[in-house]
């Protein structure tokens, strides 16, 4: 899906999103409305879309402020076994 979403096995919906969340990362000051339309055409709530934008700002958020204050990269390992934590038990710490 990285390497090449149009031939991934997501549906259509699902391809429409992630496109659009690049455009979130590219182009934001670009959205406009008429962006979510075909969207909610697809079935996406104004929550989902909400949710998926707050995600993709939150990311972008840590990343700059990691890379601007200088605090050290995770190693492999550590992204591995937080891929795996949070594949079992989401992001919610208790």
């Amino acid at each position: 899906m990285l390497n090449d979403l149009e031939s991934s096995p997501l549906n259509p919906a699902e391809k429409m999103l992630l496109r659009f969340i690049d455009k979130v990362n590219q182009d934001s000051h670009r959205i406009t409305a008429a962006d979510l339309e075909p969207l909610r055409a697809q079935g996406w709530t104004d929550e989902q879309l909400f949710y998926a934008i707050t995600v993709c700002a939150l990311f972008n958020f840590y990343n700059r402020w990691i890379d601007a204050t200088g605090v050290h990269a995770l190693s492999d390992e550590a992204h591995r076994e937080g891929g795996k934590r949070s594949a079992a038990t989401g992001y919610v710490r208790k």
